[in-house]
């Protein structure tokens, strides 16, 4: 499995973070602790409103371009595929990814760039009331196997399963092209209400899946590492991540589990998605998947130190070089 450049694909959102002091807004809109709910624009802008009391601060963001910048940092060839607005906040976006190094393959439409609004409760979990907006326009129409010219490995988040025949799509085209190609499942709830698809297109398609803890039970109806060789057996390498427990990896037959990496948390948004860069990144550089899994556990723990998603120059240095000694 060589890789050495990677396009990401999803939904193209930027992100607006906010800590909360309490649950009482996911109580006020019904929203699952630790899920992604999509809300039309209406309830996003009354979410963000609520919101503004707790300074929000802003960063292009969705889990495949979050995975796409951490690889970026990292040193490797990156580009990122979704669809914007044209507006002020599509322009951000798109001037966001290109100062992190990743090519802009964004694809413009009339409607509002798409946004997930996060919020962040006191014990550091995360939910997501997303607007998909412009990133809804993305079609099957739009990809064609030249997307993928230049990159050896494509990065999918199951988030695109909104539009079955779109992700179907792009896994299948990037197979046909003979891509490797990486699915992250996504949200807990987005894998219950499509599990018989999912099911369809990782044992059909998928090289490399990641799934938290919460993911492949959904995925499974198995504990995590049950459920790690539940998915083995659909793909090549699989990839259960159970938070402050660390990860588990399998590839033919052989299964690790990995430590994580100590860190007080304030935010958990992007761990999963910088594990990701950091398991891919290893990949690359041709290390085993042990060690891959420790990169990735280096990343997350960098991330849920801060709120947000965008990581300090000085902070992906300590990476780089925490990453070359290993």
């Amino acid at each position: 499995m060589k890789i050495k450049s990677i396009l990401g694909m999803g939904n193209a959102l930027v992100d607006i973070l906010a800590v909360s002091k309490n649950d009482g807004l996911l109580e006020k809109y019904r929203f699952p602790k630790g899920s992604m709910q999509l809300v039309d624009e209406e309830t996003a802008n009354s979410v963000y409103e609520e919101l503004k009391p707790f300074n929000p601060s802003t960063v292009a963001g969705g889990s495949a371009a979050n995975a796409t910048v951490g690889i970026s940092r990292l040193g490797l060839k990156t580009g990122f595929f979704g669809k914007i607005g044209n507006d002020e906040l599509g322009n951000f976006y798109e001037n966001d990814l290109e100062c992190s190094g990743v090519k802009s393959l964004l694809m413009r439409e009339n409607k509002g760039t798409g946004r997930s609004i996060v919020i962040i409760t006191p014990d550091s979990e995360r939910t997501f009331a997303t607007y998909l907006g412009a990133a809804m326009g993305l079609t099957p129409d739009d990809i064609s196997p030249s997307l993928f010219d230049g990159y050896d490995c494509v990065h999918i988040e199951g988030y695109l399963i909104q539009d079955h025949n779109l992700i179907e799509t792009a896994m299948k085209l990037a197979k046909q092209e003979g891509k490797t190609v990486s699915l992250d499942l996504a949200s807990f709830n987005v894998v219950e209400d499509n599990l018989d698809f999912l099911v369809k297109i990782v044992k059909n398609y998928a090289d490399i899946v990641f799934a938290n803890e919460e993911e492949a039970k959904s995925f499974t109806k198995c504990e995590p590492e049950k459920a790690l060789h539940v998915i083995a057996e659909m793909c090549d390498i699989a990839v259960v991540k159970i938070g402050a427990k660390g990860s588990m990896v399998k590839q033919n037959g052989k299964y690790f589990h990995i430590p994580a990496v100590a860190a007080q948390p304030v935010d958990l948004t992007g761990a999963g998605d910088l594990f990701a860069a950091g398991f891919l990144y290893g990949l690359s550089v041709e290390k085993d998947i042990e060690t891959c899994a420790k990169i990735g556990s280096i990343c997350a723990s960098e991330i849920i130190k801060i709120v947000g998603t965008k990581l300090s120059p000085q902070a992906w240095e300590n990476i780089c070089k925490t990453v070359i000694e290993i």
